[in-house]
């Protein structure tokens, strides 16, 4: 484990997330946002720019169907043990890996409270042309069985026009703030994840974000001034984490619904 930056409320460490995560304690991290692997790198191809390019990301993101299994399972294992007991989990998942997450959730005593579905305004066609543009993401949101999670009702409804806020959200593609320091393959939203912040944390809590990738976790939780730490294991992702943390007044935060 290698601290790469450190301040008041914000932390980038070199390191594989499940070394990481057996050594904290058990009940001290108050929120986990994970976006794991997808496992979704097996040769094929998918659409840039109008352009046919490899849907490769990185050795981290190969894997078989058995490796998936194992990996989720172990990850959710000491997500569970970490976290508080009124402590809250967010993942993220495709069509390709979401039910597996959903049935390892529940297996490893995970309660769920809802499933977010992240909308993408401007997807990648289907170069196929042989099924439905793929255009949306779900985010699960789970809890432990006796906790009270926290949700920040008052201020969902508030920036909802006032109206109770529903469990399908709408971005466009990420702005250029985002990657000005250059981008991961994988990269959320900074608006999705501020939103997911918002949410469920109080200002005293502790974030933990196991594969921070470009540190888009660490960003959000800079911005609203709550203490966040980032895993990763790639010194390339992890340089662009701390240039962006270290500029996150700089970072714009684009529309969501």
């Amino acid at each position: 484990m290698k601290e790469i930056y450190s301040d008041f409320n914000a932390s980038l460490i070199k390191s594989d997330a499940f070394d990481y995560m057996k050594h904290l304690q058990a009940n001290t991290v108050d929120l986990i946002i994970a976006d794991p692997p997808y496992f979704l790198s097996k040769n094929g191809f998918s659409n840039s720019g109008g352009k046919m390019v490899s849907v490769n990301k990185g050795d981290w993101d190969k894997g078989s169907e058995a490796n998936a299994y194992k990996f989720y399972d172990l990850f959710l294992s000491e997500a569970y043990r970490v976290l508080d007991v009124n402590g809250t989990l967010w993942v993220f998942g495709t069509m390709h890996n979401v039910y597996l997450l959903g049935y390892l959730l529940q297996r490893n005593g995970f309660k769920l409270l809802n499933n977010i579905t992240w909308q993408k305004s401007n997807p990648v066609p289907n170069l196929s042309c042989r099924m439905f543009t793929h255009s949306t993401e779900t985010i699960l949101w789970a809890k432990k069985p006796e906790g009270k999670q926290f949700f920040n009702y008052a201020l969902m409804k508030e920036i909802n026009a006032n109206k109770q806020m529903k469990d399908v959200w709408t971005t466009s593609s990420i702005n250029r703030s985002e990657k000005r320091f250059g981008n991961h393959p994988t990269q959320k939203p900074l608006a999705l994840i501020k939103r997911i912040i918002q949410a469920s944390a109080k200002k005293d809590y502790l974030i933990l974000d196991p594969f921070v990738g470009s540190g888009t976790t660490v960003v959000a939780g800079k911005i609203l001034g709550i203490k966040t730490i980032g895993i990763d294991s790639s010194s390339e992702y992890l340089e662009i984490a701390k240039q962006r943390v270290q500029d996150y007044q700089n970072e714009k935060v684009g529309k969501i619904k």
